[in-house]
């Protein structure tokens, strides 16, 4: 039976609201504490409807030192829109995808007719999230989603999905071996875990979201970008009516110019 990702938006706003003891409890910038954090973070856990599976990933997760490393140390967001398209490699990604695009024009047409978003979009966030699923990271996403939620950078904003992580182990949609991004981000386009849980289709119909399975991942990616209010046949450019839904999906304005700017050349605008 096929998952509806509209029925998963209520668990996601319970995980949210009980977010606010967990941030507030006993946060970290080292690995000291980390193991009381999560005994206390259990509780909270089990509260928000985590399972047995869920609860296990959590008792083993460990802190995540590249992570941390990682959220102390993104400089490519800060460099110029030249620089960082040449850095994260546009040109080689814009000429997979429309290699890609030319080699399956009608999967990626009915993602469109479905959700209403051009296939440009779909294949730029694709090639710059994982090199179209080359490395889809090489973190336990448990274990990194964690450690974010207990550090006391940005406790307040992982904390909730951390719970989702949870319960996607309880779901089966992941494991606590899974591995993603540094910043436990998952599967083919990189979703956070609490947006995972919320927006994810289970489009090959296996009755199983599956964010490691190009069909599922796309759909789930097209879903997002739809809740976010993508107006089909509307431009994406910057001061065009689909850029700000592009800003949701990734918080980093050389990042969200990246992606309409290829998005363009893939479609051919």
């Amino acid at each position: 039976m096929r998952r509806s990702p509209t029925r998963l938006i209520p668990v996601l706003a319970s995980l949210i609201c009980l977010a606010s003891p967990a941030a507030a409890a006993s946060c970290g910038n080292t690995a000291t504490g980390f193991e009381a954090w999560k005994a206390d973070f259990a509780k909270v856990a089990r509260k928000a409807g985590v399972k047995r599976r869920g609860l296990e990933a959590l008792a083993q997760a460990q802190y995540a030192t590249r992570t941390i490393a990682a959220d102390r140390n993104q400089k490519s967001f800060r460099y110029t829109l030249e620089k960082f398209l040449q850095v994260r490699g546009a040109e080689t990604i814009v000429a997979q995808a429309r290699r890609r695009k030319a080699a399956n024009p009608n999967y990626y047409a009915t993602l469109e007719r479905q959700y209403g978003v051009p296939a440009g979009i779909l294949l730029a966030i694709h090639g710059m999230e994982t090199a179209f699923g080359n490395f889809m990271g090489d973190s336990p996403v448990v274990s990194a989603i964690v450690t974010l939620a207990y550090d006391c950078r940005r406790s307040e904003f992982f904390v909730p999905h951390a719970l989702g992580a949870l319960t996607l182990v309880d779901q089966g949609s992941i494991t606590a071996a899974t591995l993603g991004a540094r910043h436990g981000e998952l599967g083919h386009t990189q979703f956070l875990p609490g947006n995972a849980l919320t927006y994810g289709v289970d489009a090959t119909g296996d009755g199983q979201v599956d964010f490691y399975n190009l069909t599922d991942a796309l759909a789930s990616t097209a879903n997002f970008l739809r809740a976010k209010g993508w107006k089909p046949g509307r431009g994406y450019a910057p001061g065009q009516p689909n850029f700000r839904v592009i800003e949701q999906w990734n918080a980093a304005t050389v990042y969200q110019q990246s992606i309409a700017l290829m998005a363009a050349r893939i479609d051919g605008n």
